[in-house]
C-alpha cells in the first residue's frame, strides 16, 4: 500500500527552503508521491461551496496561495531523485490546454519520466470568472482539453478540431518520457468524474470519499470501465481523506475498500512542526502500510 503526501505551502510558507525540505523528507521517509494543489487566485469572499468540507466552507487563508504547480513540481524535480509527483489536482478546464501540455511534458522530462498528472474541473466559480473563463460546460471542456493534450504528447505533427477549440497543425516538444504521456488521474465524485476516468484515465483520485462510500463508487466505476472495454486492473485508485489525515488503521480500511494509495495532506508555515509531522506518519503509517 503506497502513501502520498498533498502538501499546502502558502503565503509565507510558499519559499523554496520550505518545498526543498519537505519534497527531500517526504522522499527520504518513504512517501510514494509528493503532490501540489492549484489556486491561481482566490476571493476574499467565497460563495462556491467547498466540496471537500462537511459545511461547504473553505478554511484556508485566502491570503496564502500556493505555488503554481507546475512551477513548484519542476522545483521539486531539481531536489528529488525518486519520489512521484503529482499535480493534485490541476483544474484543466480554466488553463490553456496546449500550455497545459507544454508544461506537463516539461516536468516529465525534467523528473526523469515521474510526473503524476491529477486533473480536476474545479469548484470555485469566482476563479473561473476572474481568469476569464466559462464555469459552465467545464467537464465537456476538460474532456476537450485532454483530448488536445494526447495529440500534442503523442504526434509529431498535431492537429484536432472539437466543439471548442480548434488546434491547427503545430509541433510541440520535448515530448514527455513517460510513454505515451503522462498517467492521468481524474479527481471527482461525481458520476462524470468517473466517466473520465473510465474512458482516459489511468486512474481515480478520490478526494474526501469515506471508506464506507467507496464500494458504491467502484461498482458504478467497474461498469463505466466495461463499458470501454476496460477493468480495474486498468486503473489505480487513490484516495484522500476529507480532512487530510489517516492513521495506520483508516489505510488498512481503504485498501480493504479497493484503494491502492492514500494521500494525506500537510499544510502549514512552521518547517519544524512539518518535518515532525512526516516523521510521525512515516513511522506510523507509511512503513506498516508497505506490509499490506
Amino acid at each position: 500500500m503506497k502513501i502520498g503526501v498533498q502538501v499546502y505551502l502558502g503565503g509565507d510558507s510558499a519559499n523554496p527552503e520550505m518545498l526543498k525540505a519537505v519534497a527531500q523528507a517526504a522522499e527520504g521517509r518513504g512517501f510514494h508521491s509528493l503532490w501540489l494543489p492549484e489556486h491561481a487566485v482566490l476571493p476574499p469572499k467565497i460563495a462556491s461551496r467547498y466540496p471537500y468540507s462537511a459545511d461547504g466552507s473553505f478554511s484556508f487563508d485566502v491570503t496564502a496561495l500556493p505555488f503554481e504547480p507546475f512551477t513548484g513540481l519542476a522545483y521539486a524535480a531539481a531536489v528529488t531523485t525518486t519520489i512521484r509527483l503529482g499535480t493534485g489536482v490541476l483544474v484543466l478546464p480554466q488553463r490553456h490546454p496546449v500550455y497545459a501540455a507544454k508544461q506537463a511534458a516539461d516536468v516529465d522530462v525534467l523528473s526523469k519520466g515521474r510526473l503524476d498528472f491529477g486533473i480536476g474541473v474545479g469548484w470555485l466559480e469566482e476563479e473561473f470568472v476572474a481568469l476569464g473563463q466559462p464555469f459552465r460546460r467545464r467537464g465537456a471542456r476538460a474532456r476537450e482539453w485532454v483530448q488536445v493534450m494526447r495529440r500534442l504528447w503523442c504526434d509529431e505533427l498535431a492537429e484536432f478540431e472539437g466543439e471548442f477549440y480548434r488546434l491547427p497543425p503545430v509541433h510541440q516538444s520535448p515530448k514527455p518520457v513517460q510513454k505515451p504521456h503522462p498517467p492521468l488521474y481524474f479527481g471527482g465524485e461525481s458520476d462524470a468524474a468517473l466517466r473520465r476516468v473510465a474512458e482516459f484515465g489511468r486512474g481515480w483520485f478520490a478526494a474526501g470519499t469515506s471508506v464506507e462510500a467507496m464500494p458504491a463508487r467502484l461498482a458504478v466505476l467497474d461498469g463505466m470501465l466495461a463499458a470501454h472495454g476496460r477493468s480495474r486492473a486498468d486503473v489505480e485508485v487513490f484516495v484522500g481523506p476529507q480532512d487530510g489525515k489517516a492513521d495506520f488503521e483508516l489505510v488498512r480500511r481503504y485498501r480493504e475498500a479497493g484503494a491502492e494509495q492514500v494521500i494525506i495532506g500537510l499544510a502549514g508555515r512552521n518547517l519544524d512542526r512539518l518535518l515532525r509531522r512526516l516523521d510521525d506518519y512515516a513511522e506510523n503509517v507509511v512503513e506498516p502500510a508497505l506490509r499490506l
